[in-house]
Parts: structure tokens; sequence; C-alpha cells
């Protein structure tokens, strides 16, 4: 596991933005899964602006690790998010971006994601593999869209599946563990004190920890990078 605690979320993007730069440069092809939140929001808007000559971006390949099952064009889209700070402003072929379709009925989509995973991305054991899946964590532990109350959803067969919100009973639609976890590279982006204690418990694997599905993120490449601001990582510098 490797700690990078950065003063705030912008400092945290720019850095993030940084390794990302230097994962893909000179490599002919690159699968990438893209998380959504505020700080991805904040690292796209930088790679935009600032690496947007710097990248081949027709070497790599868009993919997104959950997705709510709304419309591209709804404001709660992951998709929609990526287009507005990033994939609009930046000169990557269409057919290098591969949606989640939220407007597609759940469990068709799930399976048809997961057939588009196995189809494009080189396999390992029958399972595809990302170089980068990148990843943020809600202050109740969750990662992608797999929520404690739903656990069990993490180890299933399937690449992909479909999820629930704990609260508004939303459906999403998300990678599952061992897609995950058979990424060559899983990096975390979290920022915020309200993730604090989360990062601590899951870090330093203090009783219970095992109940949040982020706990369970343990690529078998063994690269496992944390990128988190000096309020998410409060607790990991007393």
């Amino acid at each position: 596991m490797d700690i990078h605690i950065h003063k705030d979320k912008q400092e945290v993007a720019k850095q993030f933005a940084l390794f990302f730069n230097t994962l893909v440069q000179n490599k002919p092809l690159v699968h990438v899964a893209l998380s959504g939140g505020s700080t991805p929001k904040v690292l796209f808007d930088i790679l935009a602006s600032e690496f947007k000559d710097n990248i081949n971006w027709s070497a790599i390949h868009l993919y997104w690790g959950d997705e709510r099952c709304v419309g591209p064009e709804d404001e709660q889209s992951n998709y929609r998010m990526t287009v507005d700070h990033l994939l609009s402003k930046i000169n990557i072929p269409s057919e290098n971006i591969h949606r989640i379709k939220g407007e597609s009925q759940p469990l068709k989509e799930a399976k048809r994601y997961g057939h588009i995973l196995q189809k494009q991305l080189p396999t390992l054991d029958g399972l595809p593999v990302f170089d980068l899946v990148i990843l943020g964590m809600g202050d109740d532990g969750h990662t992608a869209s797999i929520f404690p109350h739903e656990i069990n959803l993490w180890n299933t067969n399937e690449n992909c599946v479909v999820a629930t919100h704990p609260e508004t009973g939303q459906n999403r639609v998300s990678l599952t563990g061992p897609v995950i976890n058979s990424a060559r590279t899983v990096a975390f982006l979290v920022t915020g004190e309200n993730k604090a204690e989360k990062v601590d418990e899951i870090i330093h694997q203090k009783n219970g920890y095992e109940d949040y599905p982020a706990a369970l993120v343990a690529p078998l490449s063994g690269k496992l990078v944390w990128y988190l601001d000096e309020s998410a990582a409060k607790n990991l510098l007393i």
C-alpha cells in the first residue's frame, strides 16, 4: 500500500494527475476505469487544462467503475460529469469511450457492460484487466457502488452487478470486486474530514473494517495507492 497525503482536494488532484501522466506515457494502449465524485471532477479539470496536449489520448480507453441508472444528460450521471469536465475538452476518439448506459434496463446493462469489458480488455484467469481503476470512498466505506448493506455483491462471478443505494433506492451498475482487484493499479482518491474515520479503520485494519467494501480492495498486483488530503488523513497523522 502506497499512501500519499496532500494539503487539500486541489493538491490531491494535481499530484494524481502527475501520477496518471507518468502511468500512461509512451504506452500504446491503456484501459482506465474512472470514478465519479467531487475529487475526480477537480482531477478532470486539471487533466483537461494542464495535460490536454501532454497525453496521447488516442491510446487511452475510458470506462466507468460505476454509474447511476439515469440518462447521459442527467445531472447525476458520472458520464455527464466526465463529459463536462474532461471529454469535451480533449481530443479523444469517440470509440475510446465506453460508457455504462444508465438509461437502459439495469440488469441487461450490467450484463452488456460486463461483456464489453470481456471483449475490450486483456484477461487474466478469465477476468478483464484494467491498467488503472480509480476509486472513491463514501463516508460509509462504500466504493464503486458496492455499499455495506450489499457487501455480498463484491465477490460475485459477474463482471458487473446492479447495486442499490441504501437511502434513495436508486439502482446503479457497478464493477465487482474480482474485476477491481484484477487491475494492474488501483488508486483511491479520498478527501474530506467526513472520510477520516473510515480511512483510519481500513488502512490500520481496525476491528470491523472488513464490513466496508473499500477494505476489500486488494489488487492481485499489489499496486494499491491512496491519495488523501490532510482532512481525510487526519487520524493517520496523529
